[in-house]
């Protein structure tokens, strides 16, 4: 069995990086009328934290948000101060937002109770690789989409299975399977077939109807489905690094709470038309 990373000094550096990306004081007061989220960006400090966690990248970052918010109806209509929020968490695992890349996500969910609409960090499954290659725990770490007719054989007590890429019959997906070996020389596979994937999306949908599909879901289900999979197999077996279980449960935090009520009464009446022009972080 692997041992998880569980020192005082690993738990107080997750703390510190929680702190920092959850931290409600840091990205100011609620935006005034007439306020772009482009100032609410700008404000000093909005920008000081940033450049705190990100140093000379800070910049690049930013800019990556705004042309995000800018791009997507979405985020336009959901809280601004979560969508800052949510930013800051995936600055603090140092992860790109660029949706193409798929490290990390910036989501808007609606809030059915108070029909509002907040933004939330979601990690992607490129990012878990990305964060357990960064440990220097691990030497190989993959997860796969696994097609009809390439599974030929399955244990359900060891998790082992056997693939056959040449006996692949279509382009239909039956299951996901994710791998992983330590520079120790511990190596270990999971598998999922494809309705146990479906059972854990249902079970986490925040939406009324379970079976809808929602956000990241609807646009790469099979992005998510390997994201879940290979969460279970860090989970269960990895070594976890300070950054890796900072995902995690900031991760399990979205799937599992409620949208925040602390937003639920507050209003943000600003101009939501953004000038895409690059920020300019230079010291004022």
């Amino acid at each position: 069995m692997v041992n998880q990373v569980n020192t005082k000094d690993t738990k107080s550096k997750l703390q510190q990086k929680t702190e920092l990306a959850n931290d409600k004081s840091q990205v100011g007061n609620p935006a005034k009328p007439g306020k772009t989220f482009k100032d609410l960006l700008e404000a000093p400090n909005v920008k000081s934290r940033f450049e705190e966690t990100l140093k000379q990248r800070s910049g690049q970052f930013m800019t990556s948000i705004l042309s995000l918010y800018n791009n997507d109806q979405a985020l336009k209509e959901a809280d601004p101060v979560s969508v800052i929020q949510s930013a800051m968490m995936a600055a603090s695992l140092d992860l790109p937002i660029e949706k193409n890349f798929g490290y990390a996500w910036i989501i808007a969910y609606k809030d059915w109770k108070s029909g509002k609409t907040i933004a939330q960090f979601q990690m992607g499954y490129k990012g878990y690789i990305q964060l357990a290659l960064r440990s220097n725990q691990y030497k190989k770490i993959n997860v796969i989409p696994v097609y009809e007719g390439e599974l030929t054989k399955f244990d359900r007590l060891t998790e082992e299975f056997e693939l056959d890429y040449d006996k692949r019959k279509s382009d239909a997906v039956i299951g996901y399977a994710a791998y992983f070996e330590l520079l120790s020389g511990f190596k270990k596979t999971v598998y999922w077939p494809k309705d146990q994937v479906e059972m854990h999306r249902q079970k986490f949908n925040k939406a009324k109807d379970k079976k809808s599909m929602n956000n990241v879901w609807r646009d790469d289900y099979d992005a998510m489905a390997m994201k879940t999979v290979l969460t279970y197999l860090l989970k269960k077996w990895g070594i976890l690094s300070v950054d890796l279980q900072q995902a995690i449960i900031n991760d399990e935090t979205q799937e599992r709470k409620e949208i925040n009520e602390e937003f639920a009464d507050v209003d943000f009446p600003f101009d939501r038309e953004v000038n895409p022009d690059i920020i300019d972080v230079s010291a004022e």
